[in-house]
This record gives C-alpha cells, sequence and structure tokens, in this order.
C-alpha cells in the first residue's frame, strides 16, 4: 500500500490496552523528568526530538527506510505538526498555566471525534462526542484549583495543541499500515525537531524575556524528599551531568520507546481511544508527584471526583462500542 487509505483493525487484546496506559504512565512521568531539567521547555523538546531521531535512525534495519517518496514528504511534515502541538502545548503553559494548558488539551478527545470520522469517511458517533465532553469536564474538575481568570490566550493555545494531537494521531492511524512504527517515527521526530529549530528565533524573541536560547546542559543536584539510593547514587558521582542522564531517559523512554509503541498500537486501537486514555495523562503526573515529590495537596476531594469522572470515560467506552454494534446488526 502507498496511500492513505487503510484504517485501524478492531482486535485489541487486554495486553494491547495494557501497554497504552502503560505508555501513558511514562509520558506522566516526563513532568518528573521534567522537574529535575535545568533547560527550558522548547529546548528540551528539541533535544529530545534531535536525540529520539539520531538514535533510531541507526537501529531502523535498511529495508524499513524503503517508502515512497510521497510517504517519507509527509511523514516528515506529520513530524512538523508533531512539533507545532509541543510548541503550542509549551506556550500555553507559559503564558497561562500548566492546569489552563491541560485543560485546553483535554479537548483532543472531542476533536478526534470530529477528525477522525472525516479521514475515514464515516459518519461522526454521537457517544464519542458525549465522552469527549465528559473528558472536558473531568480534567476540569482536577484542575480547577490552579485555573485562574483571564487566561484566554493560554486557554486558546491549549486548544490549538489539542486539535494538532487530534490531527497528527489521526493521520498515524493511516501511517500505521504503511511503515515501521519505528521508522515513522524517525522521519516525524526529525520533522519535529526542525520544525522547532525553525521556530527558535520567535521564541527567542518573543518566549524567553530577552534571556536568548538556553542550550547549555548543566549538573544539577537531584531533588527527591527523604532521599532515595538511586537520586543519591547520582547525587555522589562525580563528573555526572544529570541534565544529559535526564535528557536521554525522556528521548529513549520517553519518546522513542513510547511514541513508536503508541503508534503501533494505532494499527488495533482507533484514535479516539488513544486520545481518551491519554487524558489520564495528568492524573498519573499528580499521582506521580506525589510519590516522588510529596506533593499531595493536589490530591483533594476535587482530584478523586475527577479522577473518577476520567475514569469512567475510559472504561465505559467499550460498553457504549458493543452497544452501537449491536444497534447497527439489528438494523
Amino acid at each position: 500500500m502507498n496511500t492513505l487509505d487503510a484504517t485501524p483493525a478492531s482486535s485489541a487484546s487486554v495486553l494491547d490496552y495494557f501497554k497504552l496506559h502503560f505508555i501513558v504512565l511514562i509520558w506522566g512521568f516526563t513532568a518528573i523528568l521534567g522537574k529535575w531539567l535545568t533547560i527550558p521547555a522548547v529546548e528540551t523538546v528539541l533535544y529530545r526530538t534531535l536525540i529520539a531521531a539520531v538514535v533510531l535512525a541507526f537501529v531502523i534495519k535498511k529495508k524499513d527506510w524503503k517508502l515512497p517518496k510521497k510517504i517519507i514528504i509527509q511523514l516528515f511534515f506529520t513530524g512538523m505538526i508533531v512539533g507545532a502541538h509541543w510548541i503550542t502545548f509549551f506556550a500555553a503553559a507559559k503564558v497561562a498555566n500548566v492546569s489552563i494548558c491541560l485543560v485546553g488539551l483535554s479537548t483532543a478527545s472531542l476533536w478526534t471525534a470530529f477528525i477522525e470520522p472525516i479521514f475515514n469517511k464515516q459518519k461522526i458517533k454521537p457517544y464519542e462526542v458525549g465522552l469527549g465532553l465528559v473528558i472536558i469536564l473531568g480534567l476540569y474538575v482536577v484542575l480547577k484549583s490552579d485555573l485562574e481568570n483571564d487566561m484566554i490566550l493560554g486557554l486558546v493555545l491549549g486548544i490549538i495543541s489539542a486539535i494538532l494531537a487530534a490531527l497528527f494521531s489521526t493521520i498515524n492511524g493511516k501511517f500505521t499500515h504503511l511503515a515501521e512504527p519505528n521508522t515513522i517515527t524517525v522521519l516525524e521526530m526529525s520533522g519535529a525537531a526542525i520544525g522547532i529549530i525553525l521556530f527558535l528565533p520567535f521564541y527567542s524573541a518573543y518566549f524567553t524575556g530577552g534571556e536568548g536560547i538556553d542550550m547549555v546542559l548543566k549538573n544539577n543536584e537531584l531533588y527527591f524528599p527523604d532521599g532515595h539510593w538511586f537520586v543519591e547514587l547520582i547525587n555522589t558521582i562525580p563528573y555526572l551531568n544529570t541534565d544529559i542522564i535526564m535528557i536521554f531517559l525522556l528521548a529513549i523512554i520517553c519518546t522513542v520507546y513510547t511514541y513508536s509503541v503508541s503508534i503501533e498500537l494505532l494499527r488495533r486501537i482507533s484514535v479516539f481511544v488513544t486520545n481518551l486514555t491519554i487524558n489520564l495523562e495528568p492524573i498519573y503526573g499528580i499521582v506521580l508527584a506525589a510519590i516522588f515529590f510529596n506533593e499531595h495537596e493536589k490530591m483533594d476531594s476535587s482530584f478523586y471526583l475527577g479522577a473518577a469522572i476520567v475514569l469512567f470515560s475510559v472504561l465505559s467506552y467499550p460498553i457504549f462500542n458493543y452497544m452501537n454494534r449491536r444497534m447497527k446488526k439489528k438494523k
């Protein structure tokens, strides 16, 4: 096949869903790594995409590079959409706060409910639209204590980031049948890196407060409440640059592994279900922050209520999908 005409097969196993939740958990861990890094977010993403692309370029089999030029170009530009998604995500957090950014991003499921059927030439499913709206409500309840007024620009940027996420996820749902996941990842990470490099002059002028771009990786003593053997070990090793360790963990584990696996899972799990599940990332992130940094203040009654709403949306999708198929058979 050399055209975007394939749709995901509906043959996901329990292990596939476990893998999906596992990679979402890892993405939740990126906030922990980010807290230990000393360089800003956009520079971090540039390192992340460049290293991921270079590492994968060395491990991909020669036969997996044999793709039509049209597909290679499409994958490269899809990577630029990924880069734009990350840029608008971090810009939303910069001009507003992380919570408003995440509320905006939570609309990705809603946009996917419209974009995926359009790409696949299918009817829009009302229950997917409904679950997308419920997800937004759930994350609003989780994050409402951190929301502030007059943050419209941040919310708009978060929503743009969500639309871009829905778009590149839907496109990847097509590409996953045309190329190997690692090949897709290396081409898209290359496109994302180039896109971010092109954005750097604008970023330096308007988003750094006049301080310019900071690409210097530093040695920073890691913080962990009450100590931890791994962190204590890293802190005692001389000439060890902690930024380099965190960047490589971010690039290899949180990007190469998770992105490739997520693309491979799109062969069996729909884009909507994938983006619906990804909404658990901030919840996993809050739990991990409580474990790693003793930040238990966010785990109040609103957190548990909102988390329950999000979990209800994720877990109820198979039921709604089953009922929808039954109704079609009766017709």
